[in-house]
C-alpha cells in the first residue's frame, strides 16, 4: 500500500518519468541491494531522460517535418558534387548556435530537402525548435494571417523559432505582398536565428525572383552573406531509384 501511495503521489506531482523507474525498480530484486543514493540518482537520471524524450517529441511534431531524413543516414559517396567536409561539419548544430544560415541549390531529385531535414531534425535532437514550410506554404501562412489579423502573432511566432525551413524558395516570382512579408522574417532573424532555404535555382537567379530590387537587396543581405551554401550537381537520385527499382521488378518477372 506505501508503494502505490508514493506511486500515486509521483504521477500526481507530474514525475512519470520517475515513477516509471519506481515501478522498475520495485519488480527488480537486484534493484533492491542497491544503497539509497544510488537509487534515487537513478530515478532522478531515468525522470531526466524521460522528460528529454518528450520535449524532442514535442519539437519533432510542431517541426512539420518528415520522419525519415537523419544527419546518420547522409550518403557523401553519391555524386553530387558538395562538399563533404561542410555538410559533416555542419551536423554538430553549431551553425544554429551561432545565428547562421544553410542555402542548398541543385537541380531537382539531387536531396536538397532531404538535406535540408536532416540538419533540421539533427538541431531538433539538439534542443532547437524548427519549423519546415515549403516557401509557397509559408507565404499563404503569411497571406491568411494578414487578413485575420493574426500577422503579428505568426511573425513572432517564427522570430521565436530556432530554425526557419523554407523548402523551393524562388521557384515563381513573388508578388509585392509575398516579398515584403518575406523582408519581415528575415529581418526578424538576422544575426538572432538560423534560416535553412532550399532552391532548384542558384542564389544568383533570386533576385530577379524576388522581383523588387530593393526589398531583393534587403532580403538577400540578411540571408547570403553569413551563410553556408550548398551548391550541389548530378542525375536525380529519385529517378536512379525508380530505374532501380524498374530493373528490379522486371528481374523478377
Amino acid at each position: 500500500m506505501l508503494n502505490q501511495a508514493t506511486l500515486d503521489k509521483l504521477h500526481a506531482l507530474r514525475l512519470t518519468g520517475m515513477a516509471e523507474a519506481y515501478q522498475k525498480q520495485l519488480e527488480e530484486p537486484e534493484a533492491r541491494g542497491l544503497n539509497f543514493e544510488d537509487r534515487f540518482g537513478m530515478l532522478v537520471d531515468s525522470h531526466w531522460t524521460w522528460r528529454e524524450n518528450l520535449a524532442l517529441t514535442r519539437r519533432l511534431k510542431k517541426s512539420k517535418l518528415s520522419a525519415e531524413p537523419c544527419v546518420e543516414d547522409i550518403n557523401y559517396r553519391y555524386p553530387r558534387q558538395m562538399d563533404p567536409s561542410t555538410v559533416r561539419g555542419l551536423t554538430n548544430s553549431q551553425w544554429v548556435t551561432q545565428h547562421l544560415n544553410v542555402l542548398f541549390t541543385g537541380p531537382t531529385g539531387i536531396g536538397k530537402t532531404w538535406l535540408a531535414q536532416a540538419l533540421a531534425q539533427k538541431a531538433c535532437r539538439d534542443g532547437y525548435t524548427v519549423l519546415y514550410r515549403s516557401a509557397a506554404k509559408l507565404f499563404r501562412d503569411l497571406a491568411q494571417a494578414r487578413a485575420d489579423g493574426s500577422l503579428g502573432r505568426l511573425l513572432e511566432s517564427i522570430a521565436r523559432t530556432d530554425v526557419l525551413l523554407v523548402d523551393d524558395f524562388a521557384m515563381a516570382p513573388s508578388n509585392d505582398e509575398e516579398r515584403r512579408s518575406f523582408l519581415e522574417v528575415c529581418d526578424d532573424r538576422y544575426g538572432r536565428r538560423s534560416t535553412v532555404l532550399t532552391s532548384q535555382l542558384p542564389v544568383e537567379s533570386w533576385h530577379v525572383q524576388i522581383g523588387d530590387p530593393t526589398i531583393a537587396d534587403s532580403i538577400l543581405d540578411r540571408l547570403v552573406h553569413n551563410a553556408y551554401r550548398i551548391e550541389m550537381n548530378g542525375e536525380s537520385i529519385r529517378k536512379k531509384k525508380k530505374e532501380a527499382a524498374a530493373e528490379s521488378i522486371g528481374c523478377r518477372s
